[in-house]
């Protein structure tokens, strides 16, 4: 096995990891106090090719694969981990599903802006009712004539206030439960669609979480997105790849986290010598940079099987369980090692404390992963 990344893979960490520094760092803060959605950015990561790494070229993409997805959203996310989940968002979710359920004539419509970034997605799936269990799904979607009416709303999307195209799930069939469901896109402007409440979060504060609002929304009829009550598998089919996002913006995230804390070890003085000298902080240090690089080779090892064309439901489970649980950790830690100091707005580590929690909750909880992983190698047999 080879575990080296091509000059290729090398380059696009450096070049992402150089526009984090120059674009994202020095206002990472004033954003995250401000719950400051950073619109500007967008362009200038569409032009590096972050909004369509994965999407063949003839649908506005980079044309590139996982593994090179997940270095650009794990460097992000080592500076400021909101804008790798509004990448992420769009890229992995909205657009990916539409790549993977869409029609020829939908992928030019609605895929070729968004891999291109002259249009930013969201998806919703979760409801006050329907979190981890799609059965509690609500919101429905007729058929009248050549268009389908929507009602209802939905929560904890990303990216909500400002998409430009929304895939959201609905009931079309509530006899059928999971087989019931359907998937529409929704285009920003459409009478009866709007954002709704916009959440106040712990953490990842500059990314745009809100509920999307549909009254008597009516859209054309191909405008369903897939098959007619396919909605949530292909909706699985979307997380099991979305899985491997998460684990990268966990492991960007903790690197993050250790890399501050590294270097505030190696400076800070404590009776007469720096505490990075202290057996203590060397082995929270030791442990960090250990489970890290474990978290880092279950995310690539994930990304290289989706590379290949293959299902990812365990190795992806596998990732991000690992990575998102590790973050929390890595970041804890580094908040330990600062001190006093961790625990203030003026460095670092705070906000990978706040930010990372989101890791083990968003796309599944651990939890879910669990009954994921366990659901597969009771299913295999080793």
């Amino acid at each position: 096995m080879d575990f080296d990344l091509s000059d290729e893979q090398l380059e696009i960490k450096r070049s992402v990891r150089e526009f984090a520094e120059r674009e994202i760092r020095p206002h990472v803060m004033e954003w995250d106090e401000a719950q400051h959605f950073p619109l500007e950015l967008i362009p200038k990561l569409a032009a590096l090719g972050l909004m369509g790494v994965t999407f063949p070229a003839e649908y506005g993409g980079a044309g590139l694969g996982y593994v090179e997805y997940t270095i650009a959203i794990e460097e992000l996310a080592r500076v400021d981990g909101s804008v790798a989940i509004i990448v992420a968002a769009h890229h992995s979710l909205c657009a990916g599903h539409i790549y993977i359920s869409g029609t020829e004539e939908q992928k030019r419509k609605y895929l070729v802006p968004l891999a291109r970034g002259e249009k930013l997605g969201c998806w919703s799936l979760t409801e006050p009712e329907a979190g981890s269990d799609a059965s509690g799904t609500r919101t429905t979607a007729r058929r009248e004539g050549n268009h389908w009416v929507l009602n209802g709303s939905k929560t904890f999307t990303s990216n909500g206030s400002y998409a430009d195209i929304c895939v959201a799930m609905a009931v079309t069939d509530p006899s059928a439960p999971k087989h019931g469901i359907s998937a529409f896109i929704i285009e920003k402007g459409t009478p009866g669609f709007r954002p709704g409440k916009k959440e106040n979060k712990l953490g990842l504060r500059a990314s745009d979480t809100t509920e999307v609002i549909f009254e008597d929304c009516r859209i054309p009829a191909e405008n369903c997105l897939g098959r007619p009550g396919e909605g949530f598998i292909d909706s699985l089919k979307v997380l099991e790849k979305g899985r491997i996002s998460i684990a990268a913006l966990a492991v960007g995230m903790a690197q993050g986290a250790y890399e501050a804390a590294l270097g505030y070890a190696r400076q800070r003085r404590q009776f007469g010598r720096p505490i990075a000298e202290f057996q203590a902080i060397q082995w929270k240090l030791a442990d960090m940079a250990t489970e890290i690089d474990a978290s880092r080779l279950l995310t690539y090892r994930a990304a290289r099987l989706a590379d290949q064309g293959r299902r990812v439901q365990r190795e992806g489970s596998m990732a991000k369980l690992f990575a998102g649980e590790t973050a929390v950790r890595v970041a804890s830690e580094a908040v330990q090692i600062y001190g006093g100091y961790g625990f203030i707005k003026d460095y670092p580590v705070e906000k990978f404390y706040r930010d990372v929690k989101l890791c083990t909750i968003g796309e599944g909880t651990s939890e879910i992963q669990r009954m994921v992983i366990a659901r597969e190698i009771l299913k295999a047999g080793c």
